[in-house]
């Protein structure tokens, strides 16, 4: 019995742990509350896009491969920049394709979600 408890206890290998690889441009969907208006967008890591008031920036996206369950990751950074007024941090965090509501933008206006990290064409 105490040996089966030391195979529970032990921690998990790198071999149980899932694996991802970077991947170089992050594929995100963004909603305008306001008119209704879906964007789907792509951004290639370490650049900013704007979408409406919000100036998003991907520090990593990364994919399990596909022998796995599907995921994908990515660390977004995300400020609003208003007419007039200092930027403002509105996320910063990782968000998932699988779990959108997870760990989400909240804003009144804009809803931002990762859908895919891809490969550049």
């Amino acid at each position: 019995m105490a040996g089966l408890a030391l195979v529970m206890a032990r921690p998990a290998s790198a071999q149980d742990r899932p694996t991802f690889t970077p991947y170089p441009v992050a594929v995100l969907q963004g909603l305008d509350k306001i008119t209704a208006r879906i964007s789907t967008f792509e951004v290639p890591v370490e650049q900013e896009v704007t979408f409406g008031s919000l100036h998003i920036l991907v520090r990593t996206c990364q994919k399990r491969p596909p022998e796995e369950p599907p995921e994908s990751a990515a660390f977004l950074e995300i400020t609003e920049q208003k007419p007039g007024e200092a930027a403002s941090q509105q996320f910063t965090g990782w968000m998932f394709a699988s779990s959108p509501a997870l760990n989400g933008l909240q804003h009144p206006v804009y809803d931002v979600w990762l859908l895919d990290c891809k490969i550049s064409e």
